[in-house]
């Protein structure tokens, strides 16, 4: 029986690509690529830096194989990867340019269920617009972490890791982020 990369768990591709498996390092990137991209996107509102950011990622992944201890735990490593490199982006550039509702594959970037009511998805995307526009006056570490939180469910512990910071803080900065967001938000409700 031939198993596919989706019934294999993480920790086992990646100690097959460490020992040199380059199909189950493809399988990694296939099952990660697009999440680490929507992340990057979200936090840098630029396609091209998500593009870059995504690519370096797992550049990265790929040279540090030999280096990662806990193999369960590459998912995290690449999301800690990605906000780190996200974040340093963020600091080096003002002002941020506006975020493209459009992905390389002419889907958009918020994920959202469009009915067959043409009024209600308008209603939806001009919300996920104006959702886009909220995010992109949070400061870097607060969009960072809501993002963590609230589109990618990590743990509050998990995003203290990615941050390098305290779940307290993480907690902090989120309550922090989403009284800003249902402010910027209320003509919504």
């Amino acid at each position: 029986m031939v198993l596919t990369a989706t019934a294999i768990d993480d920790a086992t591709l990646v100690v097959r690509a460490r020992e040199g498996d380059l199909t189950a390092f493809e399988a990694l990137v296939a099952r990660y690529q697009k999440r680490i991209y929507q992340l990057a996107l979200r936090m840098t509102r630029d396609r091209a830096d998500a593009e870059d950011v995504t690519q370096e990622v797992f550049l990265t992944a790929w040279r540090r194989l030999p280096e990662i201890q806990q193999e369960a735990a590459f998912s995290g490593w690449l999301y800690t990867t990605a906000t780190n490199r996200c974040l340093t982006l963020l600091r080096k550039r003002r002002p941020i340019t506006a975020l493209d509702e459009q992905d390389t594959h002419g889907e958009p970037a918020w994920t959202a269920p469009l009915g067959q009511d043409p009024q209600r998805s308008a209603q939806t995307m001009a919300q996920l617009e104006a959702l886009s526009e909220a995010l992109g006056q949070l400061t870097a570490a607060q969009r960072a972490v809501w993002l963590l939180r609230e589109a990618h469910g990590r743990s509050y512990d998990e995003i203290a890791r990615t941050m390098d910071t305290t779940p307290d803080s993480v907690r902090g900065r989120l309550s922090r982020a989403r009284v800003q967001l249902a402010e910027l938000m209320s003509p919504w409700h």
